[in-house]
């Protein structure tokens, strides 16, 4: 059985999860622009291989991020539902906790992570 967490608390969390993502977002766009001034100065084939592979891995985070956004925007509208139904003593009330939403924020985020590490380095060699 799930447990169980206060509204607002879940209300908190997403928000704190929605503007997270945001970050990443602008950091994907900041990490494309490194990628494409290195692909100016680099013709190397190795090298052409890593940035195809960092494409690829830039749009599947992005995509990524989408999900979870929409994902996250439904439990909001969950929420609201929930309140919407029954008013009284919301800030007192819990609901299902958003287990599956956390799982995927701490998945994306320690592959995120990994991702950006990884691609710091080849950014590293290239330079």
């Amino acid at each position: 059985m799930s447990e169980k967490s206060f509204i607002y608390d879940q209300h908190q969390e997403n928000q704190d999860w929605l503007k997270r993502l945001d970050f990443y977002k602008e950091e994907i766009q900041i990490l494309r622009e490194r990628l494409e001034e290195l692909t100016r100065k680099n013709t190397d084939a190795e090298f052409l291989k890593s940035v195809e592979h960092f494409q690829n891995q830039f749009l599947i985070q992005r995509n990524h991020i989408d999900e979870l956004s929409h994902d996250i925007r439904l439990n909001e509208g969950k929420l609201v539902h929930e309140i919407l139904q029954n008013p009284v003593a919301v800030d007192h009330r819990k609901v299902e906790n958003h287990d599956t939403e956390a799982d995927f924020m701490d998945y994306f985020e320690k592959n995120f992570a990994t991702i950006r590490a990884e691609f710091n380095q080849m950014a590293a060699k290239w330079m």
